[in-house]
């Protein structure tokens, strides 16, 4: 048995621990706190998201005498990203972990940062973080959400059951699209794709199914969600970088001593920010272990990949005033020429 598939099985062993009501962590039993943040996500049980936000929950339980904690529905029980959303406006969950789509259901101008085939590297995207998460904070309070920090998704490729070595063979697949996803619809329009929209917990039956035969998704994502078991092929370039972050509502968080709301921003964000590294790291991990379970790793010719890029980015503008202004995608592109310039010049 390979590692990942031990890990899986330990995944599968502490979800079905949960399940029979074995406390909100594997093999314990925990007070309920004064105020629980009912907190909603995607990301499976055992994952290592979900074991960040039990360790934000144990820490922020500790700090505040159990005045504050969480009680979690991990792997989608409480249904898509906009299901979600949806649920914490009526009061019935108060936050959720959310990429890009959920994100830019809050905030459009947050998928600025996912634009297809704009980032070179990551320290690209750290340097575009430190001059404008001020900027996006502002943006959730606004909109009535805490934002405890980012945990990105990664990297994102393209997964198919039939090799995507072009633009043509894009084409030619049966693609999926998160339904909704007005970024996703920028995109796949500059190729001229028709995608099939779904939700994201129908996509692994889909493809069970033959009615997709490609996805979208950064490689710890493709084994989290087990789509590896269900595709062939990785294409091997990035097609954008995906957005991950923690919401909890301002409205929800009124019934919370503010102090306490400091602790909760206190902890969350470093351990986010940690996340996010560890993140980059399995994603990288994750490549071995999908090329281990049999899924051939597509090297793209140079002058195909320039192809991609051309083509993607001339998508950015079609989201102006749809997404995001023309000011901010100024601002962004900016940023990102001045840190490539100060890079080139401090070159030896």
């Amino acid at each position: 048995m390979s590692c990942f598939k031990r890990a899986l099985t330990l995944a599968l062993v502490a979800a079905v621990a949960l399940a029979a009501g074995y406390g909100d962590s594997a093999g314990t039993r925990k007070p309920k706190p004064k105020f629980q943040i009912k907190f909603a996500t995607l990301a499976p049980e055992g994952s290592t998201w979900m074991k960040t936000m039990r360790a934000i929950d144990e820490a922020v339980r500790r700090r505040t005498e159990t005045r504050l904690g969480f009680k979690f529905y991990p792997g989608g029980v409480q249904g898509d990203e906009k299901d979600v959303l949806r649920k914490i406006r009526n009061g019935q969950l108060h936050g959720g972990g959310f990429t890009g789509f959920g994100l830019g259901s809050v905030v459009s101008e947050v998928r600025v940062q996912e634009l297809p085939f704009m980032f070179e590297s990551l320290d690209e995207l750290d340097y575009l973080r430190e001059q404008t998460d001020s900027y996006f904070f502002d943006a959730f309070n606004d909109k009535g959400f805490e934002h405890l920090g980012w945990a990105d998704v990664g990297f994102v490729y393209v997964f198919s059951r039939n090799p995507v070595r072009s633009p043509e063979d894009l084409q030619n697949a049966r693609m999926w699209i998160w339904a909704g996803d007005p970024l996703a619809e920028l995109f796949f329009k500059a190729f001229g794709i028709s995608p099939i929209p779904l939700s994201a917990p129908d996509v692994l039956t889909s493809l069970q199914t033959g009615i997709i035969d490609a996805v979208y998704g950064s490689t710890l994502a493709c084994i989290a969600l087990q789509w590896f078991t269900r595709v062939d092929y990785m294409s091997d370039v990035p097609v954008t970088h995906g957005l991950g972050a923690a919401l909890v509502s301002k409205k929800a968080l009124r019934k919370v001593d503010p102090a306490d709301v400091e602790v909760l921003i206190e902890i969350s964000r470093p351990l986010l920010r940690q996340l996010s590294e560890r993140t980059r790291v399995q994603n990288i991990e994750a490549i071995d272990e999908i090329k281990i379970e049999g899924i051939e790793v597509l090297a793209i010719q140079d002058a195909v990949r320039a192809e991609f890029f051309r083509t993607g980015r001339s998508a950015w503008g079609e989201g102006v005033d749809k997404l995001y202004s023309q000011e901010l995608l100024d601002r962004v592109t900016a940023l990102l020429e001045e840190y490539r310039g100060g890079r080139a010049n401090a070159a030896p």
